[in-house]
């Protein structure tokens, strides 16, 4: 009678528990420095977020350790919703790459929702003489190793998809890592680099100044701020796509009910005007997913990393 009785008072308290979510301020961290796109999306969210729950939203920039100090803080914090992750699809590649982790990525956290799909640009300076991806290949099949690729860094998502597109095409070009893409477009200015994949956000300003030249951009349609540009596929590399994404994550032991709480809502804040004024000048596009479909594209993309990765010969770090 008493096992039960404890059973039935575990089943009604969840409902009860998502009932009173939030109950304090929650906070959002934010494993990269402030002022990327990352923060600037956290806090226009989290403005749209106050004003439903009715508690303060709490951004809290964590940067550090290719993002795993914020995650390390959400991971090891109570399970009742109010600290969250927002991240990256990046999360999907340090567990592939850290020999050694302070958290399970998938053990230890409840994806909630994928909020926003991103792509990636494939660019090549002025001084390349690429007009076209095909351009590309073939002066890369014609010198293999003379054409230098920039990225963001070893491992970076920027780099494993220029690996992808190496992978597939059948090139060798060399690459050049730099710290961000504050050192990438300036080589890409001075014709250092011939060629990277750059972030929409970071791309299409240069673009349409005529400064850099676009050669395709990863999603799967075309881009609505680059309706110009092909898609990989388009340009050649056939069923070619790298989507990335920024979702939210919960520590794992989280009630479902406050996890679809958060994802309810935060899917509806997407909605808002001021967030969709502003995902095109972004280079996002709202997506809002249900919890599980989220866990499925983590997973997916885990397991597509770890092939990169491999492929690539990338050495794992301590």
């Amino acid at each position: 009678m008493k096992i039960r009785l404890a059973l039935f008072l575990a089943l009604i308290a969840l409902p009860a528990a998502a009932q009173q979510f939030p109950s304090k301020p929650v906070r959002i961290i934010v494993p990269f420095p402030a002022g990327g796109a990352v923060d600037t999306i956290t806090r226009v969210l989290g403005a749209q977020l106050t004003e439903t729950w009715k508690q303060p939203v709490l951004v809290e920039n964590k940067p550090g350790a290719a993002g795993n100090i914020g995650a390390d803080i959400v991971a090891k914090s109570p399970a009742d919703g109010h600290v969250l992750l927002i991240t990256t699809h990046g999360f999907t590649i340090t567990p592939n790459l850290y020999l050694k982790m302070p958290f399970d990525t998938v053990k230890d956290f409840a994806p909630v929702t994928q909020l926003l799909a991103s792509y990636t640009v494939v660019v090549a300076s002025i001084g390349s003489g690429f007009k076209s991806l095909k351009d590309m290949i073939a002066a890369a099949k014609a010198k293999p190793g003379a054409i230098n690729y920039a990225s963001s860094g070893i491992g970076a998502p920027l780099h494993l998809v220029m690996e992808m597109i190496k992978s597939q095409a059948g090139i060798d070009i060399t690459h050049v890592p730099y710290k961000g893409d504050s050192e990438m477009i300036p080589a890409l200015f001075n014709n250092d680099a011939q060629v990277a994949v750059l972030p929409s956000i970071s791309a299409i300003p240069h673009i349409r100044e005529k400064r850099l030249i676009a050669l395709g951009v990863t999603s799967t349609a075309r881009a609505k701020a680059l309706p110009e540009v092909p898609t990989l596929d388009e340009a050649g590399l056939k069923g070619f796509k790298y989507v990335g994404w920024i979702g939210i994550f919960a520590p794992a032991a989280t009630p479902k009910p406050i996890v679809d709480q958060v994802q309810r809502d935060m899917a509806k804040a997407l909605k808002s005007k001021d967030i969709q004024d502003r995902l095109p000048s972004w280079g996002y596009e709202a997506v809002g997913s249900m919890p599980q479909q989220f866990a499925e594209r983590f997973k997916a993309d885990l397991m597509l990393n770890a092939k990169v990765i491999k492929d690539a010969k990338i050495p794992m770090r301590e």
